[in-house]
């Protein structure tokens, strides 16, 4: 028994046979046209009627991007995609639709819906790139917020989302030819992966700058603080941000790790709290500790801030302490700061007026003896005539 090879030996291709077929094609496509000829005609006028029409739509996408005024509407991102439609895929759209009108020969047909096809995929392939790119810079949009990350970013962005939309529209175009694209895709797969693996760290900030361009969880030039660290965003890169801190030092963190922390955005505040401790004197009269909180009030309000709240909080070691606390109608610190010295030395001075003392911090030692008793931790003073008279007798043993 013999082997034989179950694949079949692909034809050969002969200069004699391509020019058979060549010949055949323009045989049928002459008679086709005799005998259609006013049927091709027709269809020629309304395929060109249509072809303008497509033209003239087109035609419509940069004055419908010029109505957005900041570039980044979504009259711009609709208006760019409708200008990046291509002439050949208008023609064959055309084609396509008036193709059947005239009963073309199967080969004829075959090639307009091949080549229709390939326009559409990689046309709508234009598309989704425009749409995607459109739909990112819209959402960096917004008031005071000039998306330096996306104008760091962008470039990358632009490349990855091309590579991977015309990627799939090629598996399409080849998936409609016929072509088994299994490995194709499997080999795209594993690329992709050690691609990932070799630069994760790199495409992890990459998507932690985009997560900061959606979520907008601060923008360059707000007060943010994060562990113990504050300062202000001075600008947000492709990999890392770099903020200012509060004592002039710069302060770079790569993207991923600063979003893994709680960040507290402290430009985005209403208000500013503040708390203040304050002891008054043990001798400080019964009916004026209950008033305490109704003064801090007054002057609180006395200074167009807002009081929150005022009470005792505990017996101090000497003195009796209570605390308030009242907001400043601003989220800038500079103010806070300004209005709590200027409270602080108000109290101060009601206070005084009303007679309540704000006690030094004092201790009082006492001294036991071996039974128990308290002695004085010092000798007993003794009258300064009693110490000048004993200098001035003199000692008779002397």
């Amino acid at each position: 028994m013999t082997a034989t090879n179950s694949a079949a030996p692909l034809p050969k291709i002969s200069a004699e046979g391509v020019q058979q077929q060549i010949a055949a094609f323009w045989g049928s496509s002459v008679d086709w046209f005799r005998a259609y000829w006013l049927q091709i005609a027709i269809a020629l006028a309304i395929g060109s009627a249509i072809v303008l029409a497509l033209l003239w739509l087109r035609g419509l996408g940069p004055r419908l991007a010029r109505r957005s005024t900041s570039g980044k509407g979504w009259a711009a991102v609709f208006g760019r995609a409708i200008s990046r439609t291509s002439t050949f895929f208008i023609i064959m759209v055309a084609a396509r639709l008036v193709g059947g009108y005239a009963d073309p020969p199967v080969i004829v047909a075959t090639t307009i819906n091949f080549l229709f096809t390939l326009a559409a995929v990689f046309q709508a392939a234009t598309w989704a790139r425009e749409l995607i790119l459109g739909a990112i810079e819209h959402r960096t949009r917004a008031e005071n917020y000039s998306g330096e990350a996306l104008m760091n970013a962008m470039g990358l962005i632009r490349l990855l989302v091309t590579i991977v939309v015309f990627a799939i529209a090629l598996v399409v175009v080849l998936d409609n030819l016929g072509v088994n694209v299994t490995g194709l895709v499997a080999g795209l797969g594993v690329g992709g992966i050690a691609i990932g693996l070799a630069a994760q760290g790199i495409f992890a900030d990459l998507f932690a700058a985009l997560a900061i361009i959606f979520d907008r969880p601060f923008r360059r030039g707000d007060a943010i603080t994060y562990d113990s660290s504050s300062g202000t965003v001075e600008e947000i890169g492709l990999k890392s941000t770099r903020i200012r801190g509060v004592n002039g030092e710069q302060r770079i963190i790569s993207n991923r790790n600063l979003l893994d922390k709680e960040i507290i955005n402290n430009t985005q505040r209403e208000r500013r709290r503040t708390k203040l401790a304050i002891g008054v004197g043990y001798e400080t009269d019964r009916d004026l500790l209950d008033r305490l909180p109704d003064i801090f009030k007054e002057v609180v309000e006395a200074h167009d801030l807002v009081f929150i709240r005022a009470g005792f909080v505990a017996f101090g070691g000497s003195s009796v302490d209570f605390e308030l606390e009242f907001d400043s109608p601003a989220a800038d610190y500079q103010r806070a700061y300004d209005a709590r010295h200027k409270v602080g030395i108000a109290l101060y001075r009601r206070l005084d007026a009303e007679g309540v003392s704000i006690p030094f911090p004092s201790q009082t030692t006492y001294t036991a003896a071996p039974d128990g008793k308290l002695i004085m931790p010092y000798p007993e003073v003794q009258p300064v005539h009693e110490v000048s008279q004993r200098r001035a007798t003199p000692d008779p043993q002397a």
